[in-house]
C-alpha cells in the first residue's frame, strides 16, 4: 500500500488544526460533537461480528473493538483533563500509553458495548459540565508533559470532538471498503 493511501486510511478527516481564535459557535460545534458520539459510534459497530470487530481499519492499525475501547480509554482521560484544569493551577497531567492500553485485557476481552454504555454515561457528564463553563472556566489551562504546552480547555473541547470523529471515520471507511 502507498504512503499516501496509509495516511489517508490513518488521517480520514485529517489532522486536528489548531485555531488561532475560536468564536462561541465553534466551541459548541464541539461540545455537540461530543454530546453525540457515543450514539454515532453505537450506530457505526451495530450488527458487526465477531470476525468484523476483529479487524483493522488498516494495515498495522487497531482492529474496530480496539479502536472502541480507545475512545472510551481516551476520553476518560480527557473528562479528568478537563476536571484536574477546573480545580488546580495549570496542572501537569499525565500522559498514557495508548497503544500498550490498547493491548490490556479489558480491550481485548470486553465487549465493545460496556464501553458504548461507559462512553454514553461518561459523555452525558462532560457535556453537562461544559454546557455549564462560564467564559472564563474555559480559559482554564493544563500542561502536557510530553508536548511541553499549555492547553486551554477551549482548545481540548475541539482536539477531543476531532478526536471522536476521527476514530468514527476509522470504523465507517473501514465498513465502506469491506462492503459491510
Amino acid at each position: 500500500m502507498e504512503t499516501d493511501d496509509i495516511e489517508v486510511l490513518k488521517y480520514p478527516i485529517g489532522h486536528f488544526e489548531w485555531p488561532e481564535e475560536i468564536f462561541q459557535h465553534v466551541l459548541e460545534g464541539w461540545i455537540n460533537d461530543i454530546r453525540h458520539l457515543p450514539t454515532l459510534l453505537e450506530i457505526a459497530v451495530q450488527n458487526l461480528d465477531e470476525a468484523q470487530l476483529l479487524t483493522p481499519y488498516r494495515p498495522g492499525g487497531w482492529n474496530v473493538a480496539q479502536v472502541v475501547h480507545h475512545v472510551a480509554d481516551s476520553h476518560i482521560n480527557a473528562y479528568t483533563r478537563f476536571k484536574l484544569a477546573l480545580t488546580e493551577d495549570n496542572p501537569t497531567i499525565k500522559p498514557y500509553e495508548e497503544g500498550a492500553w490498547a493491548e490490556l485485557p479489558d480491550t481485548k476481552q470486553t465487549a465493545i458495548n460496556v464501553s458504548n454504555t461507559l462512553l454514553h454515561a461518561l459523555h452525558k457528564r462532560w457535556t453537562v459540565l461544559m454546557d455549564n463553563l462560564s467564559p472564563e472556566q474555559w480559559e482554564r489551562t493544563f500542561i502536557h508533559p510530553a508536548s511541553k504546552k499549555t492547553f486551554k480547555l477551549k482548545e481540548i473541547a475541539g482536539n477531543y470532538a476531532w478526536h471522536g470523529r476521527h476514530h468514527l471515520m476509522h470504523i465507517i471507511r473501514l465498513k465502506e471498503r469491506m462492503g459491510w
